[in-house]
């Protein structure tokens, strides 16, 4: 852990909340740019799946999960959640997300990691607090947004349908670096007919294509119901772009495919973020631009 002040921060702030927090014996670990060695970590995630608890809270994301995915204890892990422990991460932690869906099926939610969404100076945002608490209570059974207008073009596909409903679909996704990253490997999950949600961070449109690409050539894309896009953050157009930006991409994705590709998911590498069930079955409708993902109570 990088941020050990903001580390503090966070679980004083959870414990303000009303919540009890077992902070784990290597939750501060570190071998270089991991939060400990391979060794290390693996039992971490172990302890965690013995633990009882019902949140497993990742710390922090970053880079390091894919190495360790032929070692994590999928049985165990899937054994927890069916008792009632929810894993919770973002970003790197969609290695952990996908593997463990590929592997058992189990589902487990792509939402807040402690650092930074509970570790700022500031109080974290409502929403994602607000998501957070209704999972931890068991009270939360969707999550809806706003859709950005669509501005009409001459050359840009068909603007998407008024309403639309997709009345059953297994929800799967998360950060598109790390589910490209597991593309021919036994940790990316088979899923036709689902609902891929995708966001990313520091990765320029042209990249985000590029991804995006490789899922389409690879059969990925058109065998879903929707994609659903979040939040794309922290890139810098050049003055070589010549107008190619995100929007083009989005564009460009609806010309290649037939199905729906909605936009706004308030989730990804933003303080505003909501909790989304990855390996859940959910409903998806749209009215207007109005969306709304739906999955009722989780057992």
């Amino acid at each position: 852990m990088r941020d050990k002040a903001g580390f503090r921060r966070a679980i004083k702030r959870l414990q303000a909340m009303g919540h009890q927090v077992e902070i784990d014996a290597d939750a501060l670990s570190r071998q270089t740019r991991f939060a400990g060695d391979d060794a290390t970590r693996l039992a971490a995630i172990a302890r965690a799946a013995a633990s009882g608890a019902d949140i497993a809270l990742i710390s922090r994301g970053g880079y390091g999960l894919t190495r360790i995915l032929p070692g994590l204890p999928y049985a165990a892990i899937a054994q927890a959640i069916e008792r009632g422990t929810q894993f919770v991460g973002v970003s790197d932690f969609t290695a952990f997300q996908l593997a463990v869906l590929a592997q058992t099926g189990a589902t487990t939610w792509a939402g807040p990691a402690l650092c930074p969404d509970f570790a700022g100076t500031e109080p974290p945002d409502d929403i994602m607090q607000a998501c957070f608490e209704d999972l931890l209570f068991g009270h939360g059974e969707g999550s809806g947004w706003r859709l950005p207008a669509c501005k009409k073009s001459s050359t840009a596909p068909a603007p998407l349908p008024d309403e639309l409903h997709i009345e059953s679909a297994k929800l799967w996704g998360g950060n598109l670096t790390v589910l490209c990253a597991l593309l021919g490997t036994p940790y990316f999950p088979q899923v036709p007919g689902g609902i891929l949600f995708l966001e990313d961070v520091n990765e320029h449109p042209y990249r985000i294509e590029r991804m995006l690409t490789q899922l389409h050539h690879a059969g990925v894309l058109a065998q879903q119901q929707a994609i659903v896009l979040g939040q794309f953050t922290g890139y810098t157009l050049a003055a070589h772009d010549k107008g190619f930006k995100l929007a083009s991409v989005v564009e460009w994705l609806r010309s290649q495919l037939t199905i729906p590709v909605l936009t706004g998911l308030p989730y990804g590498h933003v303080e505003t973020k909501v909790l989304l069930p990855v390996g859940a079955t959910v409903e998806l409708s749209v009215q207007g631009r109005d969306a709304l993902l739906y999955w009722g109570h989780l057992d």
